[in-house]
């Protein structure tokens, strides 16, 4: 279940995972580049940032970038996703959390199970990603799916009240006709399975903010200001990419 709500939560995916990871425990000069955000020895510099923004660009509707406060949500929406991955490896090097050889390389045949001979290295050709950089994310999001699993498992209980309160509120309204064909028992089953979803979402919620008021979580407010500002975003949308010449 928690597995499943990562994925559910994780808005950007894999890619975005790199990164994030690539300027971990390095130093800003290694790259050229102001640091943008900082957990720990963990960075995030501001080309990691611009790149990552871009791919997860493509997971919204081209209209979408119509407006420049649309474009600045969206941004906030990618900083605090990077504070979370962060806030969570901290907290799986704090567990000594880690994914195995053989727990990796079972993931992979899994993943790679499900497409036809040869489409998946294609794939990866397509993304310009290599298999190395991949297997890395990979590595990554087991770990977090770990932590996640350690830290909520034992947060959730569904007692007996639970479930007659929600069958209540929702299965006796006398507005709300019964379906004939559903038992008890599929019943019972549907309102375990939406108090479950409900009740991990709550846990998984709360456990992130206790996660990121226990460690130092540094935002470069003068990089962020520029990234965000008015001007650039406006730019950025007018020549797409292309900068305009001094």
């Amino acid at each position: 279940m928690m597995k499943i709500l990562f994925r559910a939560i994780n808005l950007v995916g894999l890619l975005l995972l790199f990164f994030q990871l690539s300027g971990c425990e390095q130093k800003a000069s290694d790259y050229g580049n102001e640091v943008l955000l900082r957990v720990g020895d963990r960075v995030v510099t501001v080309l990691d940032f611009k790149e990552a923004f871009e791919i997860s660009k493509t997971a919204y509707a081209h209209n979408t970038w119509q407006q420049a406060e649309e474009l600045r949500e969206a941004q906030i929406r990618l900083l605090n996703q990077l504070i979370i991955e962060m806030v969570i490896l901290e907290r799986a090097q704090e567990l000594e959390i880690s994914v195995s050889d053989d727990e990796l390389q079972k993931a992979v045949s899994e993943i790679k199970s499900d497409y036809p001979e040869g489409e998946f290295e294609q794939t990866l050709i397509e993304s310009a990603v290599s298999y190395d950089s991949w297997r890395d994310q990979l590595k990554t999001r087991l770990t977090m799916e770990k932590v996640i699993d350690a830290e909520l498992k034992n947060r959730i209980t569904i007692s007996a009240e639970d479930i007659a309160q929600h069958y209540k509120k929702n299965y006796q309204d006398p507005e709300i006709e019964p379906d004939s064909a559903q038992s008890s028992q599929d019943i019972n089953e549907a309102i375990v399975m939406q108090l479950r979803r409900e009740k991990a979402e709550q846990a998984y919620n709360a456990w992130v903010e206790d996660l990121k008021a226990k460690y130092v979580i540094e935002i470069n407010s003068e990089q962020w200001d520029e990234i965000t500002s008015p001007q650039i975003i406006e730019a950025n949308e007018t020549d797409a990419g292309n900068p305009k010449s001094e």
